[in-house]
């Protein structure tokens, strides 16, 4: 593949791109965009190529500028184009670097922090390349369905803290996919309706005026019905690390279905990550909520930082019958009377307060730590989050009531037998 052979300037060819091979190297740019989840089409690739050939090759900026104009058509997808462009058209350098961090045994290097989009631009550029040193082949496998689950079923169950890589990439996809319901709630306010129940006096004599008040028709209104604010705090300390990833692109999944989802992160302080989270691309947000967050995989402080929650934010986030997600494992390193305090406040603000933690995948588990012991009584339900299975059953639980299989209150009774 020919490329360009310095970093900042892009050699003078005669004849025309469009009769050279660069011109084959701009459709393989094109297809491995589309590949990467660009919506990149024939006539685009057209377009660029004949835009390349307007402008000449001069230096990597403008050539850059002009591919970005013709297949860039939706913000997300900046980031993607960047990353695929540098891997593409990249320098030999770069490409003795790929080699050796190929090769069974690479020399230890920096690590680099990754880019947004840099997964994708380099499944597309990589993902279908075969491995030649060790033959490709997939075992087979035998499955009594008999007294066994599925692959499936067991992949939904399978804790996060267990997989692998390419497992937590599967997850991600499948967090995609999850469905959430219409929870939608009455209000006091109303809005016009085509059923004809209950006549709107307001709106009958705004139309009538326009017709000078010589025709009258009636005009009605039905209670308005609007999906509730969903609110969701994180602990992002030391202790959630192994799943602090995959929660993030769970809310994530949760900022792009449904609208007014408020996203803050804590650890020892409050971080408000909702404007990062709006990004469409979940690798460009997620690296947004690393730049954001100061306090990642630290300590604890919950009660502090529930305090500042419900002093700046409750007024602000928490109306029109709001539902908070509280994803902690409840594990305060300070007292625990300033957290039994600000989750009363907390549960007094909202609808409902759902209490996800991690440390109930045990069968065993008993609320023996101060912090767990504080928060449970100031809940309405304590679900265990540390799957795909949970997961979805989570999002099948905002539309619907309390469940008794969550209650707090089978915990609470465990208490009382406890010194």
């Amino acid at each position: 593949m020919q490329g360009f052979e310095q970093r900042d300037a892009i050699v003078q060819t005669s004849p025309p791109v469009a009769g050279g091979r660069f011109a084959d190297n701009i459709v393989l740019f094109g297809r491995t965009l589309r590949k990467a989840g660009l919506k990149i089409g024939p006539g685009a690739i057209a377009d660029a190529i004949e835009a390349v050939d307007a402008i000449g090759i001069g230096s990597r900026e403008e050539f850059h500028s002009a591919l970005f104009a013709v297949f860039v058509k939706r913000h997300e997808d900046k980031a993607v184009f960047d990353e695929a462009f540098r891997l593409f058209w990249r320098s030999r350098d770069l490409v003795e670097k790929m080699i050796a961090m190929m090769s069974p045994r690479a020399m230890p290097q920096q690590k680099e922090k990754a880019r947004p989009g840099e997964s994708r631009a380099s499944d597309a550029l990589l993902g279908d390349r075969p491995d030649k040193r060790l033959p490709r082949e997939d075992p087979a496998i035998e499955i009594d369905a008999r007294f066994t689950m599925s692959g499936s079923e067991v992949f939904r169950r399978m804790d996060f803290a267990q997989m692998s890589v390419t497992e937590i990439a599967a997850a991600k996809k499948a967090l995609a996919s999850l469905t959430l319901p219409d929870d939608r709630v009455r209000t006091r306010r109303f809005w016009p309706s085509h059923i004809h129940a209950h006549v709107d006096p307001r709106g009958t004599m705004r139309a009538s005026l326009r017709s000078g008040g010589a025709l009258i028709l009636p005009r009605y209104r039905e209670i308005r019905e609007i999906q509730p604010p969903l609110v969701v705090l994180a602990d992002i300390s030391g202790s959630m690390s192994q799943y602090t990833r995959i929660f993030l692109h769970f809310m994530h999944v949760l900022s792009e279905k449904r609208r007014r989802v408020h996203t803050f992160l804590f650890g020892t302080r409050l971080t408000n990550v909702t404007r990062q989270m709006r990004h469409k691309d979940s690798d460009e947000a997620m690296d947004e909520c690393a730049a954001a967050v100061r306090d990642w995989s630290g300590g604890t402080r919950i009660g502090e930082t529930l305090k500042e929650f419900n002093r700046l934010w409750a007024r602000r986030v928490l109306g029109q019958g709001a539902v908070v997600l509280l994803i902690t494992d409840g594990l305060e390193r300070e007292g625990t009377e300033l957290l039994a305090a600000e989750m009363d406040r907390l549960h007094r603000s909202c609808r409902r307060l759902i209490w996800l933690n991690p440390l109930l995948r045990f069968d065993g588990f008993e609320p023996r730590a101060r912090g767990v012991r504080a928060m449970l009584p100031h809940v309405d339900e304590f679900r265990p989050v540390h799957n795909l299975s949970s997961l979805a059953d989570l999002a099948a639980a905002l539309g619907e009531s309390r469940s008794a299989a969550y209650d707090p209150r089978r915990f609470l009774v465990r208490m009382k037998g406890q010194p």
